[in-house]
């Protein structure tokens, strides 16, 4: 590991001198922006290696002062204590680095695509999908994050049988990845006298953001048909065939959008949620053997897996993969979502370098 590290402080020390060249600023800008992406990526690493190796060499001079006879007892004693801190801290240091040593995923920086769809349950479920819906948009805001709406088809109550949406952050996809899965509510809805407790789900997907780089559609493979948009929008939604259904032959994957006024728009929106959904397509495929190996863990993002558990009349939250409890339902439904994430993150990482060792 540590041939490793000094490896990279030297790549490190290199990327910094040629992000410093005013050559490369002026006359390649494309490759200096990767220079510096590049660099920024190595710096956590780089300087939990120089606290580490300052450290070891602080453990190494105290440990040489315990062979001086002329030390009296007080000063051994302090030293003593210096040497069990820094053993310590050493420790510390190699488990972070080994953290920070794992493969990154390439799309952990990217925006994502968030697709939640009512599922057993009926109108029930309809409107549990608007509470997850509300509950990722708190979280985005928590976040700073901004959130674009893509297409809905609701249910008029609050509900909706589909919602898809874009939620556009650093390090958004890195937080939300992973919330795919089943998601089940139990509680008494509004709508049932004898107060029965009903459960009922909703499936998220969270997808990458595919950019341009990342998928290519051939304008050959795919049929884009226009319709009257239905459901709440307006009078001009409804009565002009703004909305738009692009149908991808190879794949058969369809993506509707009749959100916008704008038949460009409602395009653009479907060709972008078209191209995510093959990115992600092309990312499942590329790690199919992968994700054999890590049937059961975290990070699958199985969407056909039950993940979570939302029980209203116990006011508890509990994610089956880690078997966490959370007994704080109307904060976590709020978008207070970062103690269940920083846990399944630990988690994932946890299994990861189990692998790895």
């Amino acid at each position: 590991m540590f041939d490793k590290l000094a490896f990279i402080e030297d790549k490190y020390r290199e990327l910094t001198e040629k992000a410093m060249d005013p050559n490369l600023i002026n006359e390649d800008r494309e490759e200096w922006q990767r220079v510096m992406k590049e660099q920024s990526d190595l710096e956590p690493i780089v300087s939990k290696y120089r606290e580490y190796t300052k450290a070891k060499s602080e453990l190494e001079d105290s440990k040489e002062m315990l062979y001086d006879k002329a030390l009296d007892e007080d000063m051994r004693d302090m030293v003593k204590e210096e040497v069990k801190a820094l053993e310590e801290s050493l420790q510390t240091y190699e488990d972070e680095l080994k953290l920070l040593l794992l493969p990154k995923d390439p799309n952990d920086h990217k925006n994502v695509i968030v697709e939640i769809r009512g599922g057993a349950g009926g109108d029930e479920a309809a409107l549990f999908a608007g509470v997850l819906f509300r509950m990722y948009v708190r979280y985005a805001e928590r976040n700073n994050w901004k959130v674009e709406i893509m297409n809905t088809n609701e249910i008029g109550i609050g509900g909706y049988k589909e919602v898809i949406f874009m939620i556009k952050g650093k390090g958004a996809y890195s937080k939300l990845k992973y919330e795919s899965g089943v998601h089940r509510v139990q509680r008494v809805p509004e709508t049932e006298a004898s107060g029965r407790i009903h459960t009922s789900t909703a499936t998220v997907a969270v997808l990458p953001e595919a950019e341009d780089v990342d998928v290519e559609i051939n304008p050959q493979d795919i049929r884009v048909d226009v319709f009257r948009s239905s459901g709440n929008g307006g009078q001009s939604v409804n009565t002009t065939d703004s909305a738009v259904r692009i149908t991808h032959n190879p794949t058969g994957i369809v993506v509707s959008c009749q959100d916008e006024k704008s038949q460009l728009k409602n395009k653009e929106k479907a060709l972008k949620i078209l191209k995510t959904k093959l990115y992600d397509m092309k990312i499942h495929e590329q790690n199919a053997e992968m994700a054999q190996l890590k049937k059961g863990q975290v990070g699958t993002g199985d969407r056909s897996e039950r993940i979570r558990t939302y029980n209203f009349p116990q006011g508890r939250v509990t994610d089956h993969r880690i078997n966490l409890t959370l007994y704080k339902l109307n904060s976590f439904v709020d978008g207070d979502l970062e103690e269940m994430i920083d846990s399944l993150t630990t988690t994932d990482q946890a299994e990861r370098l189990q692998q790895i060792s």
